[in-house]
């Protein structure tokens, strides 16, 4: 991520912070909705993210484009988004899709855990080679992708995280189903000020085991943590903990594995 980029992305989520009062998941659709249509036009997205042209110009395009197709609101912050100067023009999308994730977020009720239900749908998809196809095939419609989420997912998770998984498959810029639902995630994560820890163990942890563990890593960390859990026969005994690009494996299957690469040295 270029420095650009950073400083765009902060300025970006300052703006959002100074509206979550107002923020509703209209919001969130409408930035996705926008973030599709920039995505979908070479034209408008070279004249958007074009370091040469003023914010002021940036922002009357956006308001002539999107005026009278999107909510006041999320008009506003998309204006906010184009009107930094971003590294290049797969960042600009992703800045867009950044204050989706986080305003989509915003809208759900302390009730509903995003993560979670995003998790869920993930293990899903990855069990299900069908389903991981027709979901990332380059082939298939993205209405189509969308259609089958939301026959899928309609009235079994929260609307938001139907919101987010509908719009991850139409516009996937590149990446798999897989990234796409925990890079989603660990944005909703981050807005709720907490990291994803991924735990993997070879059975089901107890609840005192757990708690013990979730207390140590958010210490070491410095903040809460929203607790994933995995049961995987093949890492022995012990437990794997991923939190971001951070491993911790304390598995038995990976120090056999270390003694056996020693023995062979």
């Amino acid at each position: 991520m270029g420095s650009a980029t950073r400083e765009a992305l902060a300025s970006s989520r300052t703006a959002l912070a100074g509206s979550i009062g107002t923020i509703d998941l209209a919001t969130g659709e409408s930035l996705f909705k926008a973030g599709r249509v920039v995505g979908a036009s070479s034209q408008l997205l070279s004249a958007l993210a074009d370091p040469a042209a003023s914010a002021a110009a940036k922002v009357t395009l956006v308001k002539a484009v999107f005026g009278q197709a999107t909510t006041p609101l999320a008009l506003d912050l998309l204006g906010s988004v184009v009107a930094e100067r971003w590294s290049n023009h797969g960042d600009l999308l992703a800045g867009i899709e950044d204050l989706g994730l986080r305003a989509t977020a915003i809208s759900a009720p302390s009730s509903v855990s995003i993560e979670a239900e995003l998790f869920a749908f993930g293990t899903a998809v990855s069990s299900d080679a069908e389903l991981e196809l027709a979901l990332a095939s380059k082939l298939g419609l993205p209405t189509a992708k969308a259609g089958l989420v939301e026959k899928l997912l309609a009235g079994k998770v929260s609307p938001q995280t139907l919101t987010i998984v509908r719009h991850l498959v139409q516009q996937p810029r590149g990446r798999r189903i897989g990234e796409l639902l925990r890079h989603a995630a660990a944005v909703v994560a981050d807005q709720a000020g907490t990291s994803i820890a991924t735990i993997t163990s070879a059975g089901a942890l107890a609840p005192a085991q757990l708690d013990r563990l979730t207390k140590s890593l958010s210490d070491r960390y410095g903040r809460r943590l929203s607790i994933n859990l995995v049961v995987d026969p093949a890492v022995v005994g012990g437990v794997r903990v991923q939190i971001g690009d951070d491993v911790i494996d304390g598995s038995i299957a990976t120090r056999l594995a270390d003694l056996r690469l020693q023995l062979a040295r």
